[in-house]
């Protein structure tokens, strides 16, 4: 019967993925995008490719090692319109590199930039996915991947790489050279990459990226080797802005990029990101028996971190026109720029209208205009640097480029062990101790013209009549500030973290079963650098330290009901500590936590039924997920208020439920075919409270606010994507594949205070402010199409030449907005006066890749 009933419950499998019910879609952040070389996905689910006889008795397990296609195809096909898997930040994920714990301490969060262009090196992975077992590290919800770099682990190998490509980057070159180990006991791997676009897809943006690695390994015996990994990735990159629709609209040009302007003939970014923190590891690997491993590695992280941006001093840029004079914010797409805003004035609307269009000094950073109106200022600054009669006269500059710096250093000891106890048990365990420091503070990084800055808070110095109150630092007053010094902020965030996990798991004839423990100790404090005026009892030297212990537990089970049928089923709880950079009212100018700081708790399971023949290769997974207690900080300037507005909310509860369907079908010896599909509700799950700050004073604007979120759905990503694909392999060493893509259910990120009674002040539930303050909108779905096709000779038996072309979104569907987010800032009574954002798909793109190697 079984024979029959298996292959059966298969195909109701591939009918059931148009049956699954979808949720229903009823009911200000802008994120940074990266540029991720597919090549090494970071959420991984994999499970290896099984085959077994129905009658035996000794059933093969599941193995977590290998990509599943599921995974594959929502790494290469959904990344693009931010799909992302289960709904998860990757925060929820641990990536580790020869085993160290990779994310960022301050935000949890795993950035490929780190170790961005080198995927010769980073190719090799461990991925786990969700809450199955690692035998690395506890891992999160998400699940874990480590990226193995071990030198030993290199075959011996000389690749060279050469790419092209219309995306984030044009031009990539890739060397890579290893030795394997050799008979004198030594191994080494060596890498380079470069990454280079003059201008990328989007107007104005450009990339300027390196990348190095090396790993030397000694076989000191048949026990113990040594191995010492370096690698890091510097790169400059111009940043893609984003837009509300009017502007889009005006330009013609749905990725309208306002952070350039032409300056002497060339296009220049105002907003540039420059980072470069490398990794040094030196491990030891020891095998002290027969089923044993031990692996114990001290690693040490520093670098620099930054983003350029505008910065001015009591702006009055303005364009001349013989009836009007209008004067504001110098960024081009400032809202009282905007015709929308102008709307009891047909003829500033009209002007407005024909200077968007057809004016590009207008429309885009006036650089010249900076540069006039700084070498125009000549101003006297009295008493510099606190020094009576030191007054120095000169071309004090109003606007200028600062570079805001993070710079990190992490110093990291981890230590696992792998013991074979049977054949039928395997334990694992290790501990990991992370002391990293964040530095935060601003540079001058252009003049635009000027000999100095003033270096005052503008903001402080217009609400108090002290003039004293407007020193960013009491120790130092009176600034005169030139490109390179530091100013306006300046502290430090120290974050320790201490934790062990320990796992267990038992691999039987019909079943499989594992637990996992984890225990960790998190403590964190900000260092003033500076003492601010404003906070001169809160802000300078160390401030309170604040510590949490947390823990996690999970586990799992897998029956083996045939050698081709698997039930596959898990469960975990674990807390979190609150992360530093979400602590905060505002970490720049004082030590002022949120109140009521905790810790989040985690609750999730999955269950999965896993089909492997020779000829179909399926899974469908059922999940659930809770994050509870959470906080979210978020900080925007109010030029009403002239100054930045901090708000933060607590107690934030999401829920993530949804479905994962992948089949992978071998229609014939060299035609294969996919259905991959994803669903999901994510939602938020509770009314969280919200504290508004300013920056300028220690009021709080307001506090124990009731935010009515619960049921409205987690913007900014997609929730539901789907895939077909069809792939020719031919023997003669040559393959082609097609594919089309679907996303739905796209909903942007919602502003919380508009879901405040005190939004609704005023309103009745008749007037058209009312669900205009309170709808949450939801996107166009949207189809596109993919293709490629690659090649691979041989040549003299030795060498190796291989040539790969895609192409995504082969109509060049333009329209397709993929997510957005409503600006924090609103008006109750004008809903749509300041109007949401959005981010749209890149048209077509192509990425060819041509690979030799020996």
């Amino acid at each position: 019967m079984k024979k029959y009933l298996f292959p059966a419950i298969s195909l109701l499998l591939v009918i059931s993925l148009n049956a699954y019910p979808q949720v229903s879609p009823e009911a200000d952040t802008e994120a940074d995008t990266l540029d991720i070389d597919r090549d090494i996905p970071i959420l991984t689910f994999s499970i290896d490719d099984v085959e077994g006889d129905a009658e035996s008795h000794d059933i093969s397990s599941l193995l977590q090692g290998s990509r599943d296609i599921y995974v594959n195809t929502a790494g290469f096909n959904f990344g693009s319109a931010r799909y992302r898997i289960r709904g998860y930040d990757s925060e929820n994920t641990t990536v580790m590199i020869n085993s160290i714990p990779v994310n960022d301490p301050e935000t949890g969060r795993a950035f490929y930039s780190v170790w961005g262009g080198l995927n010769d090196v980073t190719r090799q992975t461990e991925p786990v996915n969700g809450l199955g077992p690692s035998r690395q590290t506890f891992g999160g919800v998400g699940g874990a991947t480590n990226i193995v770099t071990r030198a030993s682990d290199f075959g011996p190998n000389t690749r060279t790489t050469y790419s092209n490509a219309n995306r984030t980057y044009n031009h990539r070159m890739m060397f890579t050279h290893s030795t394997g180990m050799q008979d004198n006991g030594w191994a080494f791997t060596i890498s380079g990459s470069r990454r280079s676009a003059e201008e990328a897809y989007a107007p104005g943006t450009f990339y300027d990226a390196w990348g190095y690695f090396l790993s030397t390994e000694r076989q000191i015996n048949s026990q113990h080797s040594v191995g010492l990994i370096a690698f890091g990735a510097p790169s400059r990159t111009g940043r893609p802005g984003v837009a509300v629709q009017e502007a889009y609209d005006l330009t013609g040009d749905n990725y309208y990029n306002p952070n350039w302007g032409y300056q002497d003939g060339e296009k220049r970014n105002s907003r540039v990101n420059n980072y470069h923190t490398p990794w040094v590891m030196l491990s030891h690997y020891w095998t002290p028996g027969s089923g044993t491993e031990i692996s114990t590695t001290a690693a040490y992280s520093f670098g620099r971190g930054g983003s350029t941006a505008l910065n001015w001093y009591d702006s009055h840029k303005s364009f001349d026109h013989p009836d009007y004079n209008l004067a504001g914010d110098p960024r081009p797409d400032y809202y009282r720029w905007l015709p929308s805003w102008h709307s009891s004035d047909p003829q500033m609307r009209e002007l407005l209208t024909d200077l968007w269009k057809n004016d590009d000094s207008f429309r885009q950073i006036d650089w010249h205009w900076f540069y006039d109106a700084n070498q125009r200022n000549l101003f006297t600054v009295r008493n510099v640097d606190g020094v009576e009669g030191n007054d120095i006269t000169g071309l004090r500059s109003k606007y200028i480029v600062e570079d805001r710096r993070n710079d990190r250093t992490q110093l990291v000891f981890n230590s696992t062990i792998e013991h074979i106890v049977d054949p039928t048990h395997v334990i694992s365990g290790g501990l990991n101790v992370s002391l990293s420091q964040t530095h935060q503070y601003k540079t001058i990084d252009d003049l635009l013209g000027g000999d100095w800055f003033y270096d005052i808070d503008q903001f402080a110095e217009r609400d108090f009549d002290d003039p004293m109150m407007a020193q960013p630092d009491l120790n130092n007053p009176n600034r005169i500030v030139r490109e390179g010094d530091v100013f306006g902020y300046d502290f430090t965030g120290n974050i320790n973290e201490y934790s062990i996990f320990g796992q267990s798991e038992w691999i039987l004839p019909s079943w499989d079963f594992y637990i996992a423990g984890e225990l960790s100790q998190t403590t964190f404090w900000r260092t003033g650098n500076m003492k601010n005026a404003r906070f001169p009892d809160n802000s300078y030297g160390d401030g309170e330290k604040h510590s949490f212990t947390n823990f996690g537990l999970k586990g799992g089970a897998t029956w083996k009901i045939t050698g081709r049928h698997y039930l596959d089923g898990s469960a975990a709880y674990m807390t979190r500590a609150p992360y530093f950079r979400n602590a905060y009212i505002s970490s720049r100018v004082r030590d002022d936590v949120i109140e009521g700081l905790e810790s989040e708790s985690i609750m999730s399971g999955d269950i999965s039924y896993i089909v492997r023949t020779p000829f179909i290769k399926s899974r469908l997974t059922l999940f659930y997920t809770e994050f509870r207690d959470q906080t979210w900080a978020r900080s925007f300037y109010h030029d009403e208020l002239r100054t930045f507005v901090n708000y933060i909310m607590t107690g934030v509860d999401t829920r993530h439920t949804g479905a994962e369907l992948g089949i992978d079908l071998a229609l014939t010896p060299v035609l294969s075919a996919y259905i991959v599909a994803g669903t999901g509700d994510y939602i938020y799950n509770s009314r969280p409270e919200v504290t508004i700050a300013r920056d300028n004073d220690s009021e709080i604007m307001a506090e124990g606010r009731t935010v009515y979120l619960q049921d409205y759905k987690i913007g900014g990503m997609t929730h539901t994507a789907g895939s077909v694909g069809l792939r020719y392999d031919s023997p003669n060493y040559w393959f082609v594949g097609v594919n089309t893509n679907y996303f739905d259910d796209i909903y942007i990120d919602i502003n919380p205070d508009r879901r405040t009674e005190e939004a609704l002040e005023g309103l009745v539930v008749s007037d058209p402010q009312w669900q205009q303050l309170l709808d949450q909108e939801k996107l166009g779905n949207n189809f596109t199409f993919d293709a490629y096709i690659g090649w691979s000779w041989r040549i003299q038996y030795q060498y190796f030449l291989q040539l790969n072309l895609s192409v995504s979104n082969i109509t060049n569907k333009k329209d397709f907005r993929i997510g957005g987010f409503e600006q924090l800032r609103y008006d109750s009574q004008q809903p749509d006066q300041f109007a949401s954002k959005y981010f749209y798909l890149y048209g077509r793109t192509y990425f060819a890749n041509i690979v030799f190697r020996f």
